[in-house]
């Protein structure tokens, strides 16, 4: 029997340290480090863990003798999440989903089981019964499937249960429920975690059954757990929203399989999550009347294109320093496009207040919202609107010059198809670009100033 030996891990990060440390030297948090059993005597798992004894030892192969071939992706009913994974699903593949608790991270995989049709799904829950997963269920308008719940949280048991059962899709809600045998300590600590994940990941790369995992997040937003867990897993999907709103992102963080910055949107309704084919209808909002402050940007988050909703509001700092907000945009980006619009425009915001917001909850990254957020701005120090079918996409340098952006073509072909009238982007964007193919007025520009005599004057 092997000496059992304990180290101290930090419940927030998952750093290890000799001693137990008031503080944690990597994250910062005080008091999370435990105590943990990292040594035991391992007991027989099934033959999902065989011991390192009986393990055969890899041999190198040069990279012309691999043979490979083209997986063949699994496509579920979803497309936002057949988008978001590159495909479809991989066979083999270990999916990470993480969100905030009563996001609708359940529903969304309880909607992927029972959807798939002529596939054995198993669905292992450790936080609900099953008469809980029933109801949820019965108010989802998916047709009967092939899908098979199991309520158990010790993953000796579960690959049992799959070795007689051979799972096509194996689903697991959430991994902080889940106990593994071969470490003492409790469900839910860092050991534990990475013990049931590293299991998990195994099971999927010797079978080819994919696995979804569902993994709660911390109170910063960040996956609970070790870093380590992201590292392991294949694809990590962080699902986004807030729960007084109807609407739901689907992100990706991490995908071994496809483009990290794809995005899929949802509507969560009554009998479920609805995917939202047409995002950029509902990130523009229906304005009756002209309003100052308000102007569309042209974003791509990876394949799609997608018209947001700008707002401003620039108003008269009367109580002390000027305040800077922004949601939705990186603030110190907006610290520069306003320091660009004073020292290149010659609007003196230097004593307002100013105050942005991404319509939608959406987080923009893309450089080519500058011209709309410039736009947004001035239209609102000069309390004059902007024409609603105006659109912009182009990104703004220090000297006051608009910057071309990359794949300009799909952008002014969304605005044409929303049915915007003009767009304006940069003049060093139009080599190559057949103006008789669009319908819709293309801008080309090469300063601020020409777009505000344009659309201002």
């Amino acid at each position: 029997m092997a000496k059992t030996k304990t180290t101290f891990f930090c419940q927030n990060c998952g750093t290890q340290a000799p001693k137990w440390l008031g503080r944690c030297p990597a994250c910062g948090e005080w008091n999370t480090f435990v105590e943990e059993v990292i040594t035991k005597e391992e007991p027989v798992a099934g033959n999902w863990r065989p011991s390192a004894t009986t393990k055969t030892a890899a041999k190198p192969k040069a990279i012309h003798a691999i043979n490979y071939e083209e997986q063949e992706r699994t496509l579920t009913p979803d497309a936002e999440l057949n988008r978001v994974l590159g495909g479809g699903i991989v066979p083999g593949s270990l999916v990470l989903i993480g969100g905030e608790p009563g996001i609708g991270k359940s529903t969304l995989l309880l909607q992927i089981a029972l959807g798939l049709n002529d596939t054995r799904v198993l669905y292992v829950s450790g936080e609900e019964s099953e008469q809980q997963i029933k109801m949820r269920a019965e108010r989802l308008p998916v047709p009967v499937s092939d899908c098979y719940i199991m309520t158990e949280t010790s993953t000796q048991n579960i690959f049992r249960t799959v070795e007689h059962f051979e799972p096509e899709v194996l689903i697991i809600d959430s991994i902080q429920t889940m106990h593994s045998s071969l470490v003492e300590s409790g469900a839910g600590s860092v050991s534990q975690v990475r013990e049931c994940t590293a299991e998990f990941m195994k099971y999927a790369k010797e079978s080819g059954t994919p696995v979804f995992i569902v993994g709660h997040i911390t109170k910063d937003g960040s996956l609970a757990g070790p870093k380590v867990l992201e590292h392991m897993v294949d694809t990590v999907l962080t699902f986004e929203g807030d729960r007084h709103t109807t609407y739901r992102i689907l992100r990706t963080t991490k995908n071994r399989f496809g483009s990290t910055s794809e995005l899929g949107i949802y509507e969560m309704q009554g009998t479920g999550l609805r995917q939202v084919t047409n995002p950029s209808e509902i990130l523009i909002s229906q304005r009756d009347e002209a309003l100052s402050g308000i102007a569309i940007g042209s974003m791509v988050e990876g394949n799609r294109p997608l018209l947001i909703e700008i707002q401003a509001l620039v108003s008269i700092a009367n109580y002390g320093t000027p305040q800077r907000s922004s949601t939705g945009f990186d603030a110190k980006r907006l610290q520069m496009l306003l320091a660009v619009l004073e020292k290149r425009g010659g609007f003196r915001l230097g004593q307002q207040d100013v105050f942005l917001n991404v319509a939608g909850g959406l987080k923009v990254e893309d450089p080519a919202i500058d011209l709309s957020v410039c736009a947004a701005i001035v239209s609102s120090y000069e309390d004059i609107s902007i024409p609603s079918s105006v659109a912009f996409a182009a990104e703004v340098g220090l000297g006051g010059e608009v910057r071309a952006v990359h794949r300009v073509e799909s952008r002014i072909s969304e605005a044409e198809k929303l049915g915007f009238k003009q767009i304006f982007i940069s003049k060093y964007n139009i080599k190559g670009l057949d103006f008789s193919s669009y319908k819709i007025k293309i801008q080309p520009v090469s300063k601020l100033d020409e777009v505000f005599q344009g659309v201002l004057m």
